[in-house]
């Protein structure tokens, strides 16, 4: 058993996503005002750039989202909700517009993971987004002792580059403060989704399991972490709800 861990770096495209967005808030249920709220604080959005007491002139932006605005990345997420795995041996993380595709393989047999990656494709044209193929990269993981490498995998028509490491941060020279601060945004929130509703039932060789990944991360970061159960008592703490024994 191996697996395939994509990593996506997409690109907005230039082609006005405003009419699709509208569509999908109508959709979840959001209300015909509201979503015309929405369309009219996209259209025609005077913009400038200020750099002390200088300002460049103003021009209309009907493109995208502000920059810098509260709503922006709370439209992309409800853009993107609808971008799920659709196979149960494949996972899609999203973290902002940043997109992981893993993937288990078993016996040899790729067809899901790669048919995973066609269908990312292909709902990033239906929505006005372009993968950046220079940005993709794929990492395999596998622990059996003859290794079978995968035929490369390509992305309208380029190969997708393999790499050994994603992301090494504290190599790149960042502080303690972003690191821990990726860490909660990453990891953390993954492992304490839910927390007060499982972690109660968790076994004591569970809880160590969870704890060698708290662990590990401290070791990254350079400073002290909450274990996921200082986490859960916090939590029930501040639902006035006691802990589970």
């Amino acid at each position: 058993m191996s697996a395939c861990s994509l990593w996506i770096s997409p690109q907005r495209s230039t082609q006005s996503y405003r009419r699709l967005l509208v569509q999908k808030l109508t959709t979840l249920g959001l209300s015909f005002t509201l979503c015309n709220w929405v369309l009219d604080f996209l259209t025609d959005r005077p913009q400038s750039v200020r750099i002390h007491d200088v300002s460049s002139s103003s021009i209309s932006l009907s493109t995208g989202s502000p920059q810098g605005c509260v709503l922006s990345p709370l439209l992309f997420t409800l853009l993107t909700h609808d971008c799920s795995a659709i196979h149960p041996s494949c996972l899609i993380v999203k973290f902002a517009d940043d997109t992981a595709v893993v993937g288990r393989i078993a016996n040899n047999d790729e067809s899901d993971y790669r048919q995973e990656v066609e269908h990312l494709e292909g709902w990033c044209r239906q929505n006005n987004l372009c993968i950046n193929v220079k940005k993709t990269k794929e990492m395999i993981v596998d622990f059996r002792r003859g290794r079978h490498l995968p035929s490369p995998l390509y992305i309208g028509g380029t190969a997708v580059e393999v790499v050994s490491s994603f992301r090494r941060l504290r190599r790149a020279g960042l502080g303690s403060s972003v690191l821990t601060s990726f860490y909660r945004c990453v990891v953390e929130s993954v492992l304490s989704s839910c927390i007060i509703v499982w972690h109660g039932s968790c076994s004591a060789a569970e809880k160590k399991a969870l704890q060698r990944v708290v662990k590990a991360a401290q070791r990254t970061v350079g400073r002290s972490l909450p274990t996921t159960t200082d986490i859960y008592t916090s939590r029930c703490r501040k639902t006035g709800g006691p802990p589970a024994s």
